[in-house]
């Protein structure tokens, strides 16, 4: 199987996705945050970033789920700032702070055939959504001198689908949080109400675009779609209503990975709601609605282990 922006690349369907994503950046809606700022002349909005992306930091990866890791890593490329901001981010030192270096287009098509060569299997742009343009406009170069393994696009689930749809027939693996399903609490934890209707019109498009999870021979991932979902204290993700929307109008095959991992970070230590580590008894009540909502694949390297007190 091949990387879909192969293709892309040659019928030319790549570069009237880049033309189209630059005149966005002029007026950018590439998020819902609809910011309209001029990137182009790096004027910056909610994502605090302008014309060029920020690089917080790249490398293969071990940490990911099993299907991208494989022997050699994932080739993780870590964007600085975001669009959504969420107050107890996993990642808050990156997603907050305006630290990394600029990465003309040059350098990020560098660092993707770096990666690549050293036996990544795949490039996993991780919090992809406020530089989808300036991963397109990267991506020629990188192309041009022999990148050739699937795209991941690992986001927060808090998507607009006509951005997505610039990315149809380019990324090969969409890998996004589903994080919350009541309005309430994203606007509380994330000033971002409308996310649970964004990210359910994100799945539904990007399972559109690419399917179910399909592996090669050696068990690594090619294509389709791979769904996070961090479990919270006092149940404030809305699991089962998430889980429940995923077997139902998505796929009961999709791969989900329930994780386990959340811990007050940033402006969420100290808090009454999220000022906590999960139990494991919520992680394992998790676990029984994935059954009780009829999901069939869930990321089974997660349940090993877990909670050895």
């Amino acid at each position: 199987m091949h990387a879909a922006y192969l293709e892309a690349y040659r019928d030319g369907r790549l570069a009237k996705r880049i033309a189209r994503s630059q005149r966005w950046l002029g007026k950018c809606t590439l998020c819902p945050r609809m910011c309209r700022v001029n990137r182009l002349a790096d004027e910056k909005g909610q994502c605090r970033t302008g014309r060029w992306a920020m690089v917080a930091s790249y490398g293969p990866h071990f940490g990911e789920e099993d299907p991208l890791v494989g022997r050699n890593g994932s080739g993780t490329i870590f964007f600085s700032q975001c669009s959504l901001h969420c107050l107890f981010c996993q990642n808050y030192d990156i997603s907050h702070s305006e630290e990394g270096v600029p990465m003309r287009p040059e350098m990020l098509g560098m660092i993707m055939l770096e990666l690549q060569q050293q036996g990544c299997h795949n490039i996993n742009f991780v919090t992809p959504t406020h530089v989808v343009a300036q991963i397109l406009e990267a991506l020629p170069l990188a192309i041009e001198g022999g990148l050739h393994v699937p795209l991941v696009y690992n986001c927060g689930g808090y998507e607009r689908v006509p951005a997505l749809q610039l990315l149809d027939g380019i990324v090969d693996i969409y890998m996004p949080d589903f994080k919350f399903w009541d309005p309430e609490v994203a606007d509380r934890l994330c000033e971002a109400p409308d996310y649970p209707e964004r990210a359910r019109e994100a799945l539904r498009e990007m399972h559109r675009q690419v399917g179910e999870l399909q592996l090669d021979e050696a068990e690594i991932a090619r294509r389709g779609v791979l769904v996070r979902h961090l479990v919270m204290p006092n149940g404030l993700a809305g699991t089962r209503s998430v889980l429940g929307f995923i077997a139902r109008e998505v796929s009961p095959w999709t791969y989900v990975n329930l994780m386990n991992q959340y811990r007050p970070c940033g402006r969420a230590v100290g808090r009454a709601d999220i000022g906590r580590s999960i139990m494991p008894g919520e992680y394992q009540e998790a676990l029984q609605m994935a059954r009780e909502e009829g999901l069939k694949r869930l990321d089974e390297r997660r349940w090993r282990g877990v909670f050895r007190w």
